[in-house]
């Protein structure tokens, strides 16, 4: 049987029996390589996916996928936590733009600069992806903390109603644009030396049995981060460092699968797709969570504090001008790709050090 059959069945094997089974060194261990394995099959298949499809429907299944299990993960947090889950929407969105926007999009440009020395992708898809992305992050993560009718970083009742409402219009928009209206804006340019891009697409069957596959191997992700993060937090105390990092770990262990097929096609000069990813993770990432963490926070009178500090509010604007700035004109070199891992590199050091 196909290692990637097998290896989802193992994640959420090894997932099952660590649900069932007290805490123990030796599960733990073998967790940490289930977790692996379930990246690279999730990947696998999502290619498989993008392959029958095409763009940008492949890059949209992968990321639809992802967000739609990060919200339940991060829904299953605040019900079980209560007053101190308030951040944990916060602190996963916040450190999913951060890692997407200079994690993933720097090292991609680094790949694709060292292989490749200048990439080009469309800068008119990437362009309003990024333009929605500085919208919906300021509104959700920024204005909370300057608003006065709430109390501290938060919006009353109405003020999360139209902030959810938005962020959702904004990424409905997005999509019609990236799958109808304006596909050609988020199509890569075929490269000759890319056998995949003209191997026989898969047959229906496979293309199934990858989506159910995909869907497997995320459940695997998903569940055995949540498995460690209880390991993971028990660290962060040793080591005295802030809470926000382990929101930080599990975020990036989730974004795990997009940010390996990124890489993987900014190597085989295909930017276009790494910025279909990069992007539309991050609108999803808020446009699927926020309204229905808001729905919950509402509904069931959840404590939600969404604000960010001034420190996080300064990385954010420093991000986003860098991003404006370094994908302007839709050519990149590893230049780029350097800077956006400095922010990066200060994002996760002034997790650790605030």
């Amino acid at each position: 049987m196909d290692r990637f059959v097998l290896f989802p069945l193992f994640a959420v094997g090894v997932l099952a029996a660590g649900l069932l089974l007290p805490p123990n060194t030796a599960l733990l261990l073998i967790a940490v390589p289930a977790l692996v394995v379930a990246v690279t099959s999730a990947v696998h298949h999502a290619e498989v996916i993008a392959h029958k499809v095409g763009e940008p429907f492949g890059t949209l299944v992968l990321a639809l996928a992802v967000t739609v299990i990060e919200v339940a993960l991060v829904l299953s947090m605040m019900l079980a936590g209560g007053a101190n889950a308030a951040t944990v929407p916060r602190d996963t969105i916040y450190s999913a733009v951060m890692i997407i926007c200079n994690g993933v999009v720097g090292v991609c440009l680094l790949v694709g600069g060292l292989r490749h020395r200048v990439q080009a992708f469309r800068i008119e898809g990437t362009g309003s992806g990024l333009a929605a992305l500085v919208v919906m992050s300021m509104l959700v993560l920024v204005m909370p903390s300057l608003t006065t009718s709430a109390p501290g970083a938060s919006y009353t009742a109405s003020q999360l109603v139209f902030v959810a409402a938005g962020s959702l219009l904004l990424w409905l928009v997005f999509v019609f644009i990236q799958t109808v209206r304006h596909r050609d804006y988020f199509l890569p340019e075929d490269d000759a030396a890319d056998e995949s891009v003209h191997a026989a697409p898969p047959s229906a069957r496979e293309a199934m049995l990858s989506f159910i596959l995909l869907l497997v191997a995320l459940v695997g992700v998903v569940g055995l981060a949540k498995l460690l993060s209880p390991s993971l937090e028990r660290l962060v105390h040793q080591w005295q460092a802030p809470t926000a990092v382990v929101g930080t770990l599990i975020a990036i262990v989730v974004l795990a699968p997009e940010t390996w097929a990124a890489i993987r096609a900014a190597g085989a000069n295909r930017l276009q797709t790494s910025m279909n990813l990069a992007f539309g993770s991050a609108l999803a990432s808020i446009g699927l969570t926020i309204p229905v963490v808001v729905i919950a926070a509402v509904w069931l009178g959840l404590p939600l504090t969404l604000g960010v500090a001034p420190k996080d509010m300064a990385l954010l604007t420093l991000t986003f001008i860098v991003g404006a700035i370094t994908l302007g004109s839709g050519r990149t070199n590893l230049m780029q790709g350097a800077i956006h891992l400095v922010v990066f590199a200060a994002f996760l050091f002034l997790t650790f050090v605030p």
